[in-house]
């Protein structure tokens, strides 16, 4: 390696994406159900009690959508356009019996998430019965998740808000444990390269910029005096199985998770696999 080689290494290893924090403000909250208006009524009552602790809901206008107002998905498109909520609020599979399986989020919240620039909240199935003992109460451990934490300040400022004060925020990032595996036995294969040194070092560069964008969260938000606990999780492992993981061991209330992806149509990474297995506590998918 040449001394310029080195040097831009070195350049490049101490450069950090730094958090600047943006507060969200919620104007308007619309509640989408396929429900007859006393069932609608209710359950439009318990997300508005889920958020009553959110700042960035407060004074936040409300309506509730019922299950006769639509039956598409482009009419239930139509609805929510001319509404043009902050934060749409549903659950899986409407006007479907499809929520007795695991396998589907239905074509009506797909398009929501996929078609709309509008974060959706994703809550439990009112008639699933599968609701987490701790979920649907309140907004005070929420997780930020992402494969790729450093530079993500839309995911953790909407995880900020939606943090009741004085709550707990996890922001998470997890390397795939298989890819990671793949990249170190490419690696193994170079005779110009000395294995064990490269794989440590490989790990501890991956693993080093979510931990530093994590510490300048923490700084940005002490500095702005956000009444929130914020703490990190950075680790290696397989996506599904260590968030689950996580989520039962923290009790988590609320995942926020991105759904977004520029280079398809399709739901980003792993978004997809989270939603549809993840349906015991309540999910904001931006």
């Amino acid at each position: 390696m040449t001394n310029v080689d080195q040097f831009e290494s070195m350049f490049r290893a101490a450069a950090r994406e730094v958090f600047r924090y943006e507060p969200i403000e919620v104007g308007s909250v619309l509640v989408v159900t396929d429900l007859a208006s006393d069932e609608a009524t209710a359950f439009g009552d318990r997300v508005r009690d889920l958020l009553k602790g959110v700042r960035a809901a407060d004074g936040a206008a409300w309506r509730v959508i019922l299950g006769s107002e639509f039956r598409t998905a482009g009419e239930l498109l139509e609805r929510v356009e001319a509404t043009a909520p902050s934060l749409i609020c549903t659950y899986r599979t409407l006007h479907s019996t499809a929520w007795r399986w695991p396998y589907s989020l239905g074509t009506h919240l797909d398009l929501l998430t996929q078609h709309m620039d509008i974060p959706v909240l994703v809550l439990p199935h009112p008639l699933a019965e599968r609701t987490a003992e701790h979920a649907m109460w309140n907004t005070n451990t929420v997780m930020a998740i992402t494969d790729h934490l450093a530079g993500d300040r839309c995911l953790v400022n909407y995880g900020v808000a939606f943090t009741q004060p004085g709550g707990r925020l996890w922001l998470s990032h997890v390397e795939d444990e298989a890819t990671f595996a793949r990249y170190t036995d490419a690696i193994s294969k170079i005779p110009a390269i000395d294995t064990e040194p490269a794989r440590d070092a490989l790990r501890e560069q991956l693993l080093k910029e979510p931990r530093d964008y994590v510490a300048s969260c923490l700084s940005a938000l002490e500095a702005e005096g956000v009444p929130l606990r914020v703490e990190g999780l950075v680790t290696v492992g397989h996506h599904l199985s260590e968030y689950r993981s996580l989520i039962e061991e923290h009790r988590v209330d609320l995942l926020v998770l991105n759904t977004k992806d520029e280079d398809q149509l399709a739901m980003h990474g792993i978004a997809y696999e989270l939603a549809v297995e993840l349906r015991q506590i309540p999910l904001l998918m931006l």
